[in-house]
């Protein structure tokens, strides 16, 4: 919870001032504060080409809203082209045909430490976006504006020039709401395309607690032109839907559904090369809720029939840690699907699996709630260092502030290490408030444990779940919040593209009563 608003009716009465602040801030690409940044080598250059980009929240109101594209950087701090699609299911939001519109203008401009501030122009308006980059091809996202918040990640493109070049098997993880009453909705599958685009494959979902596994229904996908989007039907009996995609290369690309069916946004990763789930260790991190928030997080195996492992979960800000669990998996289906049944797992009994290159997706699929996340394979010994710089990305859910009303808020943050914590900045945005550049210092009560304050404020509170040396999964452990999140190691001299990243989550009905937009 941002300390400078600890108190949400405060903070609420501020928004108009903080939001008029933060639009004078992004339209700038600057920032007012004398906070110190830690020099990691980064420049206006380190941003240089098209960049594929998404995010993934809610708007000021409390709607889900997602946002996906691309942006041509220039390396000055102009942006020179790209595509944007907005999606919001707000019955104020102004629909676009198609949902897929050029960028007519923008800007950014990047802090030594990989902190970044960009502002995009189309016909949906100016939106604001906050980032930090751990190399000049892959960066950590949010949502920066007055518009509302979300969380996503920006890849440098490989353009894809053939449908053929696509051909494949892939796994996909999307996460949203429904189109009937907003309520929280995901999905996991695979599907094959042929070298004309055809898609075969199935998918499993769970909407609002009603679980299912089904065919899809065929279709074909089509090829984006320049900078805009390729479109994909996913579509099966029960939800016939059409997504526009954006590929970062042929293994991976995002996908954000267009026709306002349902409301879902999320990735697809290639399975050549992993068809089956590894059988060693692997850091996971799945959040959601329908009446609540949860996240948990924590290492798993699964060999075999067997599945075992200790978790971590931050229920509606009642923390446990260090659970023991075990399971059995069993045998694997079409696309590698594995079905789990768990026990002393919380929050989920029952777990569908599906390899991919973006790590194991995973979605719950009993009644008792509706979570989603992913599953990356540890490697041995991976730990953070001292004297590192590295960049993070938190996504969270308030606790309820009454009346079944839950906020989001998305921070990014860099900092550097040292042997006992370490010290850097956060920018937040606590659902359309912005406040950029506070000075964020952090220290380990355990080896992987973290408790940050701003100023003189407690912040944040998370464990932390190495997946290697460079990238770390975390979950949120204080009573304020509910959220899951990343950070990884920099590097301003490399360009390597992240194998893994997959972390779509769902948020619990922001509001209560909310239904869907009259057409």
């Amino acid at each position: 919870m941002n300390p400078l608003a600890s108190t949400k009716c405060a903070g609420r009465l501020l928004m108009a001032l903080a939001a008029f602040t933060s639009i004078l801030l992004i339209a700038g690409c600057s920032s007012s504060s004398k906070t110190p940044t830690n020099p990691e080598g980064f420049t206006n250059a380190s941003l240089t080409g098209t960049y594929v980009f998404s995010s993934q929240g809610l708007d000021s109101s409390g709607y889900p809203v997602a946002i996906a594209g691309t942006a041509t950087a220039n390396g000055t701090g102009g942006i020179t082209g790209g595509t944007i699609d907005i999606v919001n299911s707000d019955p104020e939001f102004n629909e676009l045909s198609p949902v897929a519109q050029a960028i007519t203008a923008g800007s950014y401009s990047i802090t030594s430490d990989g902190r970044g501030l960009a502002s995009l122009t189309s016909a949906y308006g100016t939106y604001g976006f906050d980032f930090v980059l751990y190399s000049t091809s892959s960066g950590l996202i949010t949502e920066y504006d007055a518009n509302g918040t979300g969380s996503g990640t920006l890849d440098l493109q490989t353009a894809v020039t053939s449908l053929s070049a696509l051909a494949g098997p892939y796994a996909f993880s999307l996460a949203g709401s429904d189109g009937s009453n907003l309520a929280p909705f995901a999905m996991v599958g695979a599907f094959s395309l042929d070298q004309n685009g055809g898609v075969t494959g199935a998918e499993d979902f769970n909407d609002n607690l009603i679980v299912e596994n089904e065919p899809l229904t065929g279709g074909a996908a089509t090829l984006g032109t320049g900078t805009g989007p390729g479109t994909i039907p996913l579509a099966s009996n029960s939800f016939p839907i059409i997504f526009d995609y954006y590929a970062v290369d042929a293994t991976h690309f995002k996908l954000i559904e267009t026709d306002y069916a349902e409301f879902l946004a999320g990735d697809a990763y290639t399975q050549t090369g992993f068809t089956s789930i590894p059988t060693t260790a692997m850091a996971f991190t799945v959040a959601g809720g329908v009446s609540a928030p949860v996240a948990a997080a924590g290492f798993v195996t699964i060999s075999g029939a067997s599945a075992s492992g200790t978790g971590d979960i931050n229920a509606n800000g009642t923390v446990v840690t260090g659970t023991s669990f075990t399971g059995t998996a069993g045998a694997a289906g079409p696309g590698g699907r594995v079905a789990v049944a768990l026990s002393d797992f919380n929050p989920a009994t029952n777990l569908v699996l599906y390899p991919s290159s973006g790590g194991t997706l995973m979605l719950e699929t009993d009644t008792a709630n509706l979570t989603i996340g992913s599953a990356q394979v540890q490697t041995a010994g991976a730990a953070i260092a001292a004297s590192e710089g590295y960049g993070l990305n938190l996504s969270a859910i308030n606790t309820s502030e009454g009346e079944g009303e839950f906020f989001e808020e998305d921070d990014i943050a860099q900092f550097t290490t040292t042997s006992s914590g370490f010290s850097g900045v956060v920018d937040i945005n606590d659902e359309g408030t912005t406040t950029p550049n506070q000075a964020l210092a952090g220290t380990y009560p355990t080896a992987t444990s973290v408790t940050t304050t701003i100023g003189s404020n407690a912040f944040v509170s998370f464990n932390f779940y190495p997946v290697t040396n460079n990238q770390f999964l975390l979950l949120e452990t204080d009573s304020n919040q509910i959220g899951v999140g990343q950070f990884w190691l920099q590097s301003s001299s490399s360009s390597a593209v992240a194998g893994h990243r997959a972390l779509s989550t769902v948020r619990p009905r922001a509001r209560a009563g909310a239904v869907k937009r009259s057409k």
